[in-house]
């Protein structure tokens, strides 16, 4: 008997490939390798061993990725300042990448023929998945079920798990499409997909409390960083893992870093959703501070132009790139002096600055003063002014010239 070729699945557990372990054994003869992959998403995994093997794995990887998802992966998009659409924080997009990675060094080390995911065909993270498999390993087969099987709804999906009596996490009642980790907890579908329903925060939110209902004083918090990357908050230096944590337990409980937005998904139609980034939203507010004191005007400037782009690279699954690598490079270069401390106000969902300072600001209060100074002469300024607008100038008086003509 021949031996059976190997498929490496990535698995979560939840309802989608708990059903693709027997799917892909009953349509391809598959021997199944699951690894699931430990992001921060805040669960115990290693029930899902138990699980994997009795739905049809022959073997399981559970494999803890959080340090290097933060250190590899959100802290470059950190230091660039990568926001999409000018609201997400790529919770789920830059986790992909990360995960397909390991999918590709198991799939080497055991000579598995195929990587196969629970992706939807409708969604981003199929590009994401396939994107860095095609980057890593091309020679590798990919299957995405939800591109191929018969099954065409969560409510299908239910139905073909109960047939078969494998237990899931969601019913048809409650089935809020969820992806969590150390960075982020989305929320899609359901009462969501209408994007004039507001959000039932009391029933949705699981990082964090509402901001109405967070404490009446405000928490005070101090970020020390060094060449753009976290080191340390309130004085004590923590690990990667460590400095998440505590972020998003003190973002968490002052109901900071809610974020409701409609976006536009690679594949070309919109989508709602609602994410909790508590601890990144306080990163990404303490970096930009600590940037806006320490950049030159043309280098903050030019980077806003990089981060947009950034931006999209990530959420578009192309981390593994010649660009995205370049941008990287640039990003490091222009965070060789964003070392400093940031102090920040968290109150009912907001997140204000409270004091920033670094060896490196480019700050100077004899310059900016409104009281008397002896290193600006107010002179200056006339003759910057009348160079400045000269342009300006001269078009004015050809056009007038012109209409004097008519």
């Amino acid at each position: 008997m021949s031996q059976k070729e190997k498929v490496v699945l990535a698995y979560s557990g939840g309802l989608d490939t708990s059903i693709i372990i027997p799917w892909l054994r009953e349509n391809y003869n598959y021997e199944v390798i699951a690894m699931a992959a430990d992001v921060g998403q805040g669960e115990e995994l290693e029930p899902l061993r138990e699980k994997a093997i009795k739905t049809g794995a022959s073997k399981i990887y559970i494999e803890d990725l959080r340090e290097e998802f933060i250190t590899d992966f959100i802290y470059p998009t950190l230091k660039a300042h990568a926001v999409y659409e000018g609201k997400y924080l790529l919770g789920t997009s830059f986790a992909r990448p990360v995960i397909a990675k390991r999918l590709v060094e198991i799939a080497e080390k055991e000579g598995a023929v195929a990587i196969a995911h629970g992706a939807t065909g409708k969604g981003n993270d199929q590009v994401r998945f396939e994107l860095t498999v095609k980057a890593l390993a091309p020679h590798l087969k990919i299957v995405a079920p939800w591109r191929l099987w018969d099954i065409r709804s969560r409510e299908d999906a239910i139905d073909y798990a109960t047939a078969r009596n494998i237990p899931i996490p969601v019913t048809k009642k409650d089935n809020y499409s969820m992806d969590r980790n150390i960075w982020h907890l989305s929320h899609e579908g359901s009462d969501l997909e209408d994007p004039w329903n507001e959000p039932q925060y009391d029933k949705l939110l699981k990082l964090m409390v509402p901001p109405e209902k967070a404490p009446d004083n405000p928490t005070y918090v101090e970020i020390y960083f060094e060449q753009g990357i976290p080191k340390k908050v309130n004085g004590v230096e923590y690990s990667p893992i460590e400095l998440l944590e505590t972020l998003n337990r003190l973002g968490g409980e002052n109901g900071v870093g809610i974020m409701d937005m409609v976006e536009n998904r690679l594949v070309g139609m919109k989508s709602r959703g609602v994410y909790e980034t508590p601890g990144g939203t306080i990163l990404y507010a303490a970096h930009r501070e600590l940037e806006l004191l320490c950049l030159d005007r043309d280098t903050l400037h030019y980077k806003d132009v990089v981060a947009q782009r950034f931006a999209e690279l990530v959420y578009y699954g192309q981390w593994y790139t010649p660009l995205r690598e370049a941008l990287s490079a640039f990003v490091d270069s222009t965070q060789k002096t964003v070392t400093g401390t940031v102090r920040l106000k968290l109150y009912k969902g907001n997140v204000m600055p409270a004091g920033t300072q670094s060896p490196y600001s480019l700050y100077s209060e004899e310059l900016s003063t409104f009281g008397r100074d002896e290193v600006y002469n107010q002179k200056d300024a006339e003759g910057f002014i009348n160079l400045f607008g000269l342009p300006m100038k001269v078009r004015a008086l050809v056009m007038k010239g012109k209409e004097n003509k008519e």
